[in-house]
């Protein structure tokens, strides 16, 4: 049982220690002996739980999988009113800044990479998007059936609209060193998006409402 327990925790720093690698300098240029070394781990258990390092990836993909569905990311992405949404476009610059606007999006820089041969880690990437979307989606599709929306409005474009605004301005901030770039981008896309809600009128001279 300790032995399994020991075999756990060496499984996990090794996942951990790519998935900070791979965030910060990309899939190719880490070499399984930089993982090693990060990891504190030897190379004879980097080779029994990982056979390839395709595989690897796959497993740190799967690691932002869940906890994105568990709520555990370090992004908020239950996102329930128009602020929840504004504090997820934040969240992302906000974690850009705690590296000093040397990184993107942790699944994106990974995407970035990824060629007709990766079919494994595309799938895996497109989970993640899905995820992502159907949380976003999902709150334009309340505001929606509650009549907060117009009518006729794609609730998943929208929410493929936020992540390529997220995952397109985090890459140019990243480029230019620059977080007003990126905090410009998303309140704009805000404000394109709020161009889509139904405007309320308060009822004037103080009259019943309409239909009592």
């Amino acid at each position: 049982m300790a032995r399994s327990a020991r075999g756990v925790e060496t499984r996990l720093k090794i996942i951990q220690a790519a998935a900070d690698l791979f965030h910060r300098q990309g899939v190719n240029a880490t070499s399984p002996d930089e993982i090693i070394e990060a990891s504190g781990t030897g190379k004879g258990q980097f080779y029994h739980y990982f056979k390839s390092k395709e595989r690897l990836v796959h497993e740190v993909l799967q690691v932002y999988a869940e906890a994105i569905r568990s709520g555990a990311a370090p992004v908020e992405y239950d996102i329930r009113s128009w602020e929840d949404l504004e504090r997820w476009f934040s969240a992302q610059v906000a974690l850009q800044r705690r590296f000093g606007m040397t990184r993107g999006c942790p699944f994106g820089t990974i995407a970035g990479e990824v060629t007709e041969k990766d079919e494994l880690i595309r799938q895996d990437l497109n989970l993640i998007f899905e995820l992502v979307g159907n949380q976003i989606a999902a709150f334009f599709i309340r505001e929606k059936a509650a009549g907060r929306m117009v009518e006729g409005v794609d609730e998943r474009r929208l929410a493929e609209f936020c992540m390529a605004v997220a995952q397109g301005a985090m890459l140019v901030g990243k480029v230019k060193r620059d977080a007003a770039l990126v905090e410009v981008s998303f309140r704009e896309a805000l404000a394109h998006l709020k161009a889509y809600a139904v405007k309320r009128r308060s009822p004037r001279g103080g009259g019943a409402p309409r239909g009592r």
